[in-house]
């Protein structure tokens, strides 16, 4: 049966039986899912090229413009600098625009920030596919407006608090409305060469869209819709759009109307037939799919600049994940015992600080996370060494009568806080209280991918003291056993549970320093408890340096045989392949002398072990689990927490810094085990690749990847490459799924998060948890019973207190946990809690004075101006001033009549004739002012004449200097710039 013909009988379906309503949902859910592998809607969603030909879809238009802004990001801060700025080759690349921004080593975080962006953007056609204001459809101009405007608003206030999660995924679904604006209305038709700026603004006008009762289209002429949208809407400029609906009896369309068009439009069948959508080359207006697509790219790059502008060049780069190095983590435990410790924690910061701020390896973010009892937070987040200094410097060890403490929920608030992938580690004598939040913590652990490294003291010591119940105070130490839970969950993360008394803290330390590496890559990671001599082998590529061996266990014994067959054994940790090696409490490491090629370790140790293999490398990879479809034409969508057991299922990998290199096995390897389950590889475009596997380990598992890269160094043109990833996963027979709602969370109101669960397995009752970790007030089912291969809803009710700042990133988990608690599974969601928005007024500047005695020999004069900044009578307040052009010295002070005036004064050099100032206010709102002097003689009698520019950017609100000025607006000179530049330097033409 072709699909067609599938969707027809469905709808006959509808039409002969009598209970419509299940037939109607039957066959939306089924044609939700033809629709995302056919790109029914928007310029499409496609994964590994399910689309053909060379239609442009929205991950392309996205990722373009992200590598565009970026480049002129990072130029900009080069120049302000005093740094000459090499533009990368063209076509722009995630790692040539990460070299150009002189932080190659975030080529990995700058390439998964693009795709978390991206997935965001594809997931509106999955989550609001029935949405008209989401695409611009039906003619919603107003109500599609105001999803970019209060999305930008979420964008620029996690931005301002370091939330960039939060923003990245904000950012995705707003770019995904903005683009189908071209594609869906008739602004191209209109011959309109510049993005409508007004889209992201609501204090103007979209433009005049077509009255409810005016028709905007006729019929096509047969497959011909050239010429379908009448000749008066366009000659008057009046903003129509498609209308769109799946099935002709719920269609809304008023007479006369056009519609999007398409296989699955039904209104497109409903005169005037035909449509009017860009999507690809061959939909009805595909012939401007190409003009559709660059407007795209362009407007999605004047957001992006705005964006830019509200935060500073650094934190939007940041926000992109262009960094110099990995973020500093700290989870530490304050009570009275901890002062040794954190005296460590003092030297190891100062020592990393020291010596990497200024290099390659600074760190990009610094996070400090306090607890004891029954306390825990607040959470640091700073961009500024000097302050997490100051923040660690003010930590007292104190309290804490009994011995478990709140590590969970401090390492929770941790692992939402810092960046995916990141690596975090957590300091205490004491073992959890808060051990209700294991599955919570496992679940934000898989989900971020995150490395949890637990620094345990006091083993079988007897520090703390704690109270019996007749009052009496007795010793309380920490026995191995009650450690168990901390090694559990650093072994799931790919991290250690290193155990050391108090005295030897400082020295264990050093895995820190190591570790802060922003290129460390995994070649080997097992553990085995109990412990077993087993033989482990691991490659090594030219590319790997500093390679380096960690193991945690008591009474490990060894042997390491090196490519060229010269081994070492653990007694004997001296020789031609040891540069360093230190022994303190249960954890060992190594430093090798790194040689290419196949390395074997033989653990020879009965007791419990990890055993883990690292080393700097250009070459690393990503990866996602995938879920098929179940509809007739197949396809994907990223799969956000745990694989269903049981199955096939697909795994969406890519290859990191491989120019040079390709993917050739990819297997899934068993955390504790040798058991594996290898997966067939399929290249796609550019560095993805599509792994399939007939079946998931029922156990925790990690993903090997192996592979060919080139040689240089000797007469083999390629030689193996092997890296695994950290964090280790685990099927589930549950799935546990959250419709799609607000992810703005205004203080005061709740907001209800709806939820489904379902199993593959036995039914019963499903213990229910949800937690988020601000600690925000929420209501939820304890439990919900599901039948065997059954299902069951539930929702969550959460609410911000009304005093919540705005821009604060609260992520809430739901968890669904099996009878007997054998399986669970959950969902994690992000919400940025935004008070109501009122101003969207941009800031204004009046010149009150230029001077200039520029003369032809320009390094002997200088000029000045004087300028007020204002932000209106109902505006929040500047917040912010800087420089984005200009070479002089600029200071700001307050209106000593008017507070809610700021005075700049700027001088320079008469051979900088330039300046731009670039003003924030509190709201995220963006304003720019230029001015100019130019000393030019026409010929060597006639005076110099000085002419002066101001403009502020994207606004009406221009002031007119004294010396003989001329205004101008820069509106479209910053869109035609942004067009020339996605056109050209991205290799896109009319």
């Amino acid at each position: 049966m072709t699909l067609s013909q599938y969707v027809s009988a469905l709808q006959e379906d509808i039409k002969t039986k009598s209970k419509t309503g299940c037939a109607v949902m039957s066959l939306l859910a089924v044609l939700c899912l033809l629709l995302l592998q056919t790109g029914a809607h928007g310029f499409g969603i496609s994964l590994f090229g399910l689309f053909g030909g060379d239609s442009l879809k929205h991950e392309d238009i996205t990722g373009r413009a992200i590598l565009n802004t970026t480049v002129q990001a990072c130029r900009a801060l080069a120049l302000a600098e005093g740094k000459n700025f090499t533009f990368p080759p063209q076509p722009f690349t995630a790692e040539s625009v990460a070299v150009a921004c002189e932080a190659s080593k975030s080529s990995k975080s700058f390439r998964q920030a693009i795709k978390l962006i991206q997935k965001n953007n594809r997931r509106v056609d999955i989550s609001r596919l029935f949405s008209p204001r989401f695409h611009f459809d039906n003619e919603e101009f107003t109500e599609g407006r105001k999803l970019i405007a209060e999305g930008l608003s979420a964008v620029k206030a996690s931005n301002k608090r370091n939330n960039f999660e939060a923003a990245r995924a904000k950012l995705g679904r707003i770019l995904h409305t903005l683009q189908d604006f071209y594609s869906h209305s008739n602004w191209v038709e209109m011959r309109n060469k510049l993005p409508n700026s007004n889209l992201i603004r609501s204090d103007t006008s979209i433009g005049n869209v077509a009255a409810k009762s005016r028709a905007t289209c006729r019929n096509c002429d047969g497959d011909d819709c050239t010429n379908n949208i009448l000749e008066d809407i366009l000659e008057e400029k009046i903003l129509t759009s498609g209308y769109f609906s799946l099935l002709p009896f719920f269609s809304t369309k008023p007479t006369g109307k056009c519609s999007h068009g398409g296989a699955f439009d039904q209104t497109s069948k409903i005169e005037p037939k035909g449509g009017i959508n860009k999507d690809e080359f061959d939909s009805s207006h595909g012939h401007l799919h190409r003009e559709a697509a660059n407007l795209a790219i362009a407007a999605t790059s004047e957001l992006l600049e705005d964006v830019r502008g509200a935060a500073g060049d650094r934190p939007f780069l940041q926000m992109m994940g262009i960094t110099k190095g990995k973020p500093l983590c700290f989870v530490i435990d304050t009570t009275g015992s901890m002062g040794d410790d954190i005296a460590a924690v003092r030297t190891v910061t100062s020592s990393i600080i020291n010596s990497k701020v200024g290099t390659e390896d600074e760190p990009s973010l610094y996070i400090l996370v306090p607890f004891n009892d029954p306390d825990f937070g607040p959470l640091t987040k700073t961009t500024d060494p000097n302050v997490f200094k100051n923040a660690i410097n003010s930590l007292s060890a104190d309290g804490g009568g009994d011995s478990p403490e709140m590590s969970l929920s401090g390492l929770q608030l941790a692992l939402t806080g810092v960046p995916s992938n990141s690596e975090i580690f957590l300091f205490t004598d004491a073992t959890a209280k808060d051990t209700h939040l294991r599955s919570t913590v496992t679940a934000l652990i898989e989900r971020t991918k995150s490395v949890v490294t637990f620094m345990i003291t006091n083993i079988l010591g007897s520090r703390r003291r704690r109270q019996t119940d007749n009052g009496q105070q007795q010793n309380s130490r920490m026995l191995k056993s009650d450690a168990q839970l901390y090694r559990d969950l650093a072994q799931a993360s790919g991290g250690q549970a290193i155990e050391v008394a108090k005295s030897e803290l400082l020295g264990a330390t050093s895995i820190i320093t190591e570790s802060s590496s922003s290129s460390l890559v995994t070649l080997l990671q097992a553990a085995r408890s109990p412990g077993k001599a087993e033989n482990f082998t691991f490659t090594v590529d030219e590319s790997v340096k500093n390679l380096t061996i960690y193991i945690t266990g008591r009474s490990a014994t060894f042997t390491l045989i090196s490519p060229t067959g010269v081994s070492h054994s653990s007694a004997n940790m001296t020789g031609s392949l040891i540069i360093t090696s230190k022994s303190v409490g249960n954890f060992q490491t190594l430093q090798l002398k790194t040689q290419v090629g196949l390395w074997e370790i033989k653990m020879e140790s009965a007791s419990p072990y990890t055993l883990k293999v690292v080393g700097e490398s250009s070459i690393d990879f990503l990866f996602d689990f995938l879920e098929v479809s179940q509809g007739p034409l197949g396809g994907f969508d990223v799969l956000d927490n745990r694989p269903r057991a049981g199955v096939n299922s697909s795994l969406r990998l890519t290859l990191i810094g491989g120019d040079s290199a390709t993917v050739t096995e990819v297997t899934l390897v068993e955390s504790s085990g040798s058991g594996k389950v290898n997966g067939s590889v399929q290249a796609q475009d550019g560095e993805d690749f599509l792994v399939q596997f007939d079946r998931i380990p029922s156990v925790e598992f990690v993903v090997l990847v192996k592979g060919q890269t080139s040689n240089t160094s000797s007469k083999a043109s390629s030689v193996p490459f092997q890296r695994q990833s950290a964090t280790s996963i685990r099927a589930s027979s549950l799935t546990v799924t959250a419709a799609d709602s607000n992810s703005v969370l205004v203080p005061g109101i709740p907001l209800s998060v709806d939820f489904s669960v379902a199993t593959s397995g036995a039914g019963g009752n499903f213990i229910i948890q949800a937690t988020n970790d601000q600690g925000f007030p929420s209501t939820f089912p304890s439990s919900l019973f599901l039948g065997t291969g059954g299902s069951a809803n539930g929702t969550v009710n959460l609410t911000a207190p009304l005093n919540t700042t705005s821009g604060t990133d609260v992520t809430l988990t739901i968890e669904a946990n099996a009878p007997g608690g054998a399986d669970t599974n959950y969902v994690v969601l992000r919400f940025t809690a935004l008070s109501t928005v009122t101003d969207f007024t941009r800031p204004v500047c009046q010149l009150l004075s230029l001077q200039s005695n520029c003369s032809e020999n320009c390094s002997l004069s200088m000029w000045s101006l004087s300028v007020q900044v204002t932000d209106g009578a109902e505006g929040t307040g500047v917040d912010r001033i800087s420089l984005r052009q200009g070479n002089g010295t600029m200071n700001t002070s307050l209106s000593a009549d008017n507070e809610n005036i700021t005075l700049v004064s700027y001088n320079a050099s008469c051979c900088s004739p330039d300046v731009e100032l670039l003003v924030v206010d509190q709201a995220g709102n963006v304003g720019s002012c230029f001015y100019t002097v130019r000393a030019t003689a026409d010929n060597s009698t006639q005076p110099v004449n000085v002419t002066a520019t101001t403009t502020t950017s994207t606004s009406t609100n221009s002031q007119v200097p004294t010396a003989t000025p001329t205004v101008s607006s820069s509106t479209k000179a910053v869109q035609s710039f942004l067009l020339c530049l996605s056109i050209a330097i991205l290799g896109l033409s009319f």
